[in-house]
């Protein structure tokens, strides 16, 4: 199995015509996702070339997913037009939306994500200014590579893309039921303890690798989470330690204030509920690599 992202995922792309969306789509039909069509209400009824396959490209999505079923979109709009991107997904009942977008308007992410709450969640929205979902031997959707790992049984959810990339590559010969890259802005849509709670439901997913970084309180809510409700192993890596205070590292939403929101305050609260804290990637993978094998 897998969480969000399915070999039966059906996935349109908005801003298909765009060269990332062009360039991406083009990787994930070579990584055997299934990509049915896009959007771009400028170009609708043509077809564009990824890779070899000619997709079709939709008016809306509503269109889209009427004439091909889609029920995952990958958004590749310009950061002025993704809210309106992303109100129209969820105006049309999109089951997933994953924004790959990077400098969106902290006020439009909190526009369309109040829009999708106010509609029932219908929609799932992952990011944005993130890279994606994937789910080895199965679909890959955003921008994450698709060989640097294998399928397995390990769920990985991260904040950063970078480490996301690094941690599937370190566990490759053990491999991932899901990785899900979150995004690091400091409004998202998915968050920690929806993939954890997804994974602790998956039953192919054995351990759990949650990448976190400085600032804010995520990783303490989801250890107070993981406390409650998970009783698979958790592993996690906090980015950050040698950060200086005061100043934003990476991610918008990676900024510390005093005691507020540093990786050690939040190691300790991982740790005091159970959850194995590496100090780098490479040693949070070997406790990873440690619990598997043990």
């Amino acid at each position: 199995m897998a969480i969000f992202l399915t070999g039966e995922s059906r996935v349109i792309i908005a801003g298909i015509t765009g060269s990332e969306g062009r360039k991406h789509g083009a990787r994930m039909i070579a990584a055997g996702t299934r990509v049915v069509g896009g959007t771009n209400p400028r170009k609708a009824g043509q077809t564009v070339d990824l890779g070899g396959t000619g997709v079709p490209v939709f008016g809306t999505v509503a269109d889209a997913m009427a004439e091909t079923g889609a029920d995952v979109s990958v958004v590749f709009v310009p950061e002025q037009g993704t809210k309106a991107a992303v109100i129209e997904a969820v105006d049309a009942a999109m089951p997933l939306v994953i924004v790959i977008t990077e400098g969106i308007p902290v006020h439009d992410t909190a526009e369309f994500w109040a829009y999708a709450s106010d509609r029932g969640n219908v929609t799932r929205i992952v990011g944005p200014n993130c890279p994606g979902i994937a789910s080895p031997g199965k679909s890959n959707a955003g921008i994450i590579p698709a060989d640097i790992t294998t399928e397995g049984r390990i769920g990985l959810v991260s904040k950063s893309g970078t480490l996301t990339y690094q941690m599937m590559y370190e566990l490759r010969d053990i491999g991932f039921s899901t990785a899900v890259g979150i995004g690091g802005d400091p409004i998202i849509g998915t968050t920690h303890i929806d993939c954890l709670a997804a994974f602790q439901d998956d039953p192919e997913t054995d351990a759990i690798v949650m990448i976190g970084e400085i600032g804010g309180d995520a990783e303490e809510r989801a250890a107070a989470f993981i406390e409650a409700n998970v009783s698979k192993p958790v592993v996690a890596y906090v980015a950050g330690f040698t950060a200086p205070e005061g100043k934003t590292m990476g991610h918008a939403g990676a900024i510390i204030s005093g005691s507020a929101g540093t990786a050690q305050a939040k190691k300790e609260a991982l740790e005091k509920v159970g959850v194995k804290v590496g100090r780098t990637p490479s040693g949070t993978a070997q406790l990873v690599r440690e619990l598997m094998r043990g």
